[in-house]
């Protein structure tokens, strides 16, 4: 078998790509599939992360945060009260 390093390095395609690392990840010592089960958490935490940026900076720009400060006043002076 080729180091890992070439493999990488080859790129396969896509459609190609899925059984590639099914196939890697079914012969992964324990401990190499912690650090991709924490590889693939991160990279959808970005995903994640580049999503909600996107979709916030559109509602900004839609002025739907406009009356945000006076909602956190109104909650903040109900929790007082209760």
């Amino acid at each position: 078998m080729e180091p890992s390093y070439i493999m990488i390095a080859m790129n396969p395609p896509p459609k190609n790509l899925r059984p590639e690392l099914i196939r890697r990840i079914e012969c992964m010592p324990e401990d190499g599939l912690l650090w991709v089960h924490n590889v693939l958490l991160h990279i959808e935490k970005e995903q994640l992360w580049n999503e909600l940026t996107s979709e916030m900076d559109a509602d900004y720009l839609a002025d739907k945060f406009a009356r945000l400060p006076d909602i956190i006043r109104e909650v903040r002076g109900e929790i007082k009260r209760a």
